[in-house]
Protein backbone atom coordinates (compact mmCIF):
# COMPACT_ATOMS: atom_id res chain seq x y z
CA UNK A 1 0.00 0.00 0.00
CA UNK A 2 1.46 3.61 -0.61
CA UNK A 3 2.50 5.36 1.96
CA UNK A 4 0.06 8.08 3.11
CA UNK A 5 1.52 11.25 4.61
CA UNK A 6 1.15 10.97 8.38
CA UNK A 7 1.28 15.22 8.45
CA UNK A 8 -0.28 17.63 5.48
CA UNK A 9 0.09 21.07 6.04
CA UNK A 10 -1.94 23.72 3.27
CA UNK A 11 -1.57 27.29 2.46
CA UNK A 12 -5.11 27.37 0.94
CA UNK A 13 -4.40 29.99 -1.34
CA UNK A 14 -6.79 31.87 -4.29
CA UNK A 15 -9.82 32.39 -2.51
CA UNK A 16 -10.34 36.20 -3.48
CA UNK A 17 -9.21 35.52 -7.22
CA UNK A 18 -11.51 32.31 -7.48
CA UNK A 19 -14.50 35.17 -6.60
CA UNK A 20 -12.83 37.91 -8.96
CA UNK A 21 -13.14 35.56 -11.90
CA UNK A 22 -16.84 34.59 -10.94
CA UNK A 23 -17.32 38.56 -10.55
CA UNK A 24 -18.15 38.29 -7.31
CA UNK A 25 -17.01 39.56 -3.91
CA UNK A 26 -13.69 38.39 -2.58
CA UNK A 27 -15.59 37.18 0.66
CA UNK A 28 -17.49 34.60 -1.61
CA UNK A 29 -14.27 33.20 -2.17
CA UNK A 30 -13.57 32.93 1.62
CA UNK A 31 -17.17 31.00 1.55
CA UNK A 32 -16.54 28.57 -0.70
CA UNK A 33 -13.07 28.04 0.85
CA UNK A 34 -14.60 26.90 3.89
CA UNK A 35 -16.46 24.27 1.98
CA UNK A 36 -13.32 22.84 0.38
CA UNK A 37 -11.63 22.39 4.08
CA UNK A 38 -14.77 20.68 5.15
CA UNK A 39 -14.01 18.54 1.99
CA UNK A 40 -10.28 18.01 2.73
CA UNK A 41 -10.98 17.19 6.58
CA UNK A 42 -12.96 14.60 5.37
CA UNK A 43 -10.34 12.94 2.37
CA UNK A 44 -7.41 12.84 5.04
CA UNK A 45 -9.86 11.16 7.82
CA UNK A 46 -10.56 8.75 4.81
CA UNK A 47 -6.74 8.48 3.65
CA UNK A 48 -5.38 7.88 6.83
CA UNK A 49 -3.53 11.32 7.28
CA UNK A 50 -3.22 12.14 11.04
CA UNK A 51 -2.50 15.78 11.34
CA UNK A 52 -3.96 18.21 9.13
CA UNK A 53 -2.44 21.63 9.58
CA UNK A 54 -3.96 24.64 7.68
CA UNK A 55 -3.00 28.36 7.13
CA UNK A 56 -6.16 30.78 7.20
CA UNK A 57 -4.65 33.80 8.70
CA UNK A 58 -1.20 35.06 8.27
CA UNK A 59 0.38 37.84 10.11
CA UNK A 60 0.55 39.55 7.30
CA UNK A 61 -3.02 39.61 6.65
CA UNK A 62 -4.01 42.48 8.78
CA UNK A 63 -2.45 44.75 5.77
CA UNK A 64 -5.72 43.72 3.54
CA UNK A 65 -8.63 45.94 3.46
CA UNK A 66 -10.25 46.64 6.56
CA UNK A 67 -13.73 45.10 5.61
CA UNK A 68 -12.56 41.95 4.56
CA UNK A 69 -10.33 41.42 7.60
CA UNK A 70 -13.31 42.13 10.01
CA UNK A 71 -15.46 39.46 7.33
CA UNK A 72 -12.82 36.90 7.46
CA UNK A 73 -12.73 37.34 11.68
CA UNK A 74 -16.51 37.31 11.25
CA UNK A 75 -16.47 33.70 9.75
CA UNK A 76 -14.11 32.45 12.14
CA UNK A 77 -16.68 32.81 14.20
CA UNK A 78 -19.20 31.62 12.67
CA UNK A 79 -17.22 28.47 11.17
CA UNK A 80 -16.76 27.87 14.95
CA UNK A 81 -20.28 27.70 15.90
CA UNK A 82 -20.68 25.68 13.37
CA UNK A 83 -18.55 22.99 12.90
CA UNK A 84 -16.99 22.62 16.48
CA UNK A 85 -19.60 20.10 17.95
CA UNK A 86 -19.20 18.11 14.12
CA UNK A 87 -15.63 18.04 14.27
CA UNK A 88 -15.83 16.28 18.17
CA UNK A 89 -18.82 13.76 17.07
CA UNK A 90 -16.27 12.23 14.30
CA UNK A 91 -13.43 12.50 16.92
CA UNK A 92 -11.12 15.15 15.30
CA UNK A 93 -8.96 17.59 17.68
CA UNK A 94 -8.75 21.26 16.81
CA UNK A 95 -6.22 23.13 17.39
CA UNK A 96 -5.46 27.10 16.83
CA UNK A 97 -2.52 28.47 16.68
CA UNK A 98 -1.11 32.03 16.33
CA UNK A 99 -0.70 35.29 18.30
CA UNK A 100 -4.28 35.79 19.70
CA UNK A 101 -3.58 38.88 21.07
CA UNK A 102 -5.31 41.37 18.44
CA UNK A 103 -8.45 39.12 18.23
CA UNK A 104 -12.14 40.11 20.27
CA UNK A 105 -11.96 38.18 23.19
CA UNK A 106 -15.12 36.33 22.68
CA UNK A 107 -13.22 34.92 19.23
CA UNK A 108 -10.87 34.24 22.04
CA UNK A 109 -13.21 32.47 24.13
CA UNK A 110 -14.80 30.53 21.27
CA UNK A 111 -11.36 28.93 20.33
CA UNK A 112 -10.38 28.12 24.27
CA UNK A 113 -13.84 26.69 24.52
CA UNK A 114 -13.50 24.61 20.93
CA UNK A 115 -9.97 23.11 22.08
CA UNK A 116 -11.05 22.07 25.27
CA UNK A 117 -14.06 20.43 23.66
CA UNK A 118 -12.33 18.18 21.73
CA UNK A 119 -8.77 18.07 23.33
CA UNK A 120 -8.70 14.31 24.10
CA UNK A 121 -10.14 13.30 19.77
CA UNK A 122 -7.49 10.99 18.13
CA UNK A 123 -8.80 10.30 14.92
CA UNK A 124 -7.50 13.58 12.86
CA UNK A 125 -5.84 16.38 14.28
CA UNK A 126 -6.64 19.43 13.00
CA UNK A 127 -4.41 22.78 13.38
CA UNK A 128 -5.81 26.35 12.31
CA UNK A 129 -2.87 28.64 11.96
CA UNK A 130 -4.14 32.23 12.61
CA UNK A 131 -2.35 35.33 12.91
CA UNK A 132 0.25 33.20 12.78
CA UNK A 133 4.04 33.72 11.28
CA UNK A 134 6.79 31.34 11.37
CA UNK A 135 9.36 33.80 12.37
CA UNK A 136 7.18 34.75 15.34
CA UNK A 137 6.72 31.30 16.03
CA UNK A 138 10.68 31.07 16.58
CA UNK A 139 10.76 34.50 18.48
CA UNK A 140 7.98 33.35 20.79
CA UNK A 141 9.09 30.24 21.42
CA UNK A 142 12.74 31.18 22.28
CA UNK A 143 11.26 33.90 24.75
CA UNK A 144 9.35 31.40 26.63
CA UNK A 145 12.18 29.06 26.99
CA UNK A 146 14.48 31.41 28.45
CA UNK A 147 11.87 32.80 30.77
CA UNK A 148 11.52 29.14 31.98
CA UNK A 149 15.07 28.54 31.70
CA UNK A 150 17.04 31.76 32.24
CA UNK A 151 20.32 29.37 32.64
CA UNK A 152 20.23 28.65 28.79
CA UNK A 153 20.79 32.16 27.56
CA UNK A 154 24.29 30.62 27.78
CA UNK A 155 23.36 28.18 25.31
CA UNK A 156 20.71 25.77 23.67
CA UNK A 157 19.98 23.57 21.33
CA UNK A 158 17.17 22.70 18.95
CA UNK A 159 16.06 19.71 21.89
CA UNK A 160 15.49 22.21 24.17
CA UNK A 161 13.57 25.27 21.95
CA UNK A 162 11.11 21.87 20.26
CA UNK A 163 8.70 22.16 23.14
CA UNK A 164 7.74 25.80 22.95
CA UNK A 165 7.00 25.97 19.39
CA UNK A 166 3.52 26.50 18.31
CA UNK A 167 3.02 22.71 16.79
CA UNK A 168 4.85 20.68 19.72
CA UNK A 169 2.13 18.37 19.69
CA UNK A 170 2.97 17.22 16.55
CA UNK A 171 5.40 15.37 14.23
CA UNK A 172 6.90 17.90 11.49
CA UNK A 173 4.88 18.15 8.07
CA UNK A 174 5.58 15.39 5.62
CA UNK A 175 3.99 16.72 3.21
CA UNK A 176 3.42 20.60 2.16
CA UNK A 177 0.56 21.91 -0.47
CA UNK A 178 -0.19 25.22 -1.77
CA UNK A 179 -2.88 26.33 -4.30
CA UNK A 180 -3.40 29.15 -6.12
CA UNK A 181 -0.32 29.18 -8.40
CA UNK A 182 2.83 30.84 -5.67
CA UNK A 183 5.93 28.87 -5.44
CA UNK A 184 7.06 30.09 -1.43
CA UNK A 185 6.12 28.86 2.16
CA UNK A 186 5.09 32.63 2.98
CA UNK A 187 6.28 32.44 6.26
CA UNK A 188 4.33 29.50 6.89
CA UNK A 189 6.21 27.14 9.60
CA UNK A 190 9.56 28.16 8.78
CA UNK A 191 10.75 25.58 11.40
CA UNK A 192 8.43 22.67 10.67
CA UNK A 193 9.02 22.59 7.11
CA UNK A 194 12.85 22.25 6.99
CA UNK A 195 12.41 18.41 5.49
CA UNK A 196 8.97 18.51 4.01
CA UNK A 197 8.37 17.98 0.51
CA UNK A 198 6.88 20.79 -1.08
CA UNK A 199 3.79 20.60 -3.29
CA UNK A 200 2.66 23.87 -5.79
CA UNK A 201 -0.66 23.36 -7.41
CA UNK A 202 -2.42 26.44 -10.03
CA UNK A 203 -5.68 25.38 -8.79
CA UNK A 204 -7.47 27.70 -6.74
CA UNK A 205 -8.29 26.55 -3.24
CA UNK A 206 -12.17 26.36 -3.95
CA UNK A 207 -11.55 23.81 -6.74
CA UNK A 208 -8.87 22.03 -5.10
CA UNK A 209 -11.17 19.10 -4.57
CA UNK A 210 -10.75 15.59 -3.64
CA UNK A 211 -9.22 14.53 -7.31
CA UNK A 212 -7.11 17.47 -6.49
CA UNK A 213 -5.73 16.29 -3.09
CA UNK A 214 -5.35 12.76 -4.24
CA UNK A 215 -2.53 13.96 -7.00
CA UNK A 216 -0.68 15.64 -4.48
CA UNK A 217 -0.92 12.20 -2.08
CA UNK A 218 0.26 10.89 -5.42
CA UNK A 219 3.05 13.18 -5.99
CA UNK A 220 4.17 12.84 -2.44
CA UNK A 221 4.27 9.07 -2.60
CA UNK A 222 6.41 9.09 -5.94
CA UNK A 223 8.99 10.71 -3.71
CA UNK A 224 12.44 9.72 -1.80
CA UNK A 225 12.93 10.86 1.30
CA UNK A 226 16.34 10.56 2.24
CA UNK A 227 16.91 13.01 5.54
CA UNK A 228 20.74 13.76 3.99
CA UNK A 229 21.36 9.96 3.36
CA UNK A 230 21.98 8.35 0.05
CA UNK A 231 19.70 5.87 -1.89
CA UNK A 232 21.83 3.39 -1.11
CA UNK A 233 21.97 3.84 2.72
CA UNK A 234 18.10 3.38 2.21
CA UNK A 235 18.57 0.15 0.23
CA UNK A 236 17.17 1.41 -3.06
CA UNK A 237 19.80 1.82 -4.65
Amino acid sequence: MPEVPRHVAIIMDGNGRWAKKRFMPRIMGHKRGVETVREVVKHCVDAGVQYLTLFAFSSENWRRPPDEVKFLMGLFMEVLNREVSKLHQNQIRLVMIGDRSRFDPLLVNEIHKAERLTQHNTRLTLTIAANYGGRWDIMQAMNRMLQAHPELSQGFDEAQLAPYLSMHYAPEPDLFIRTGGEQRISNFLLWQLAYTELYFTDQLWPDFARDAFDLALKSYQQRERRYGRTSEQLGKG
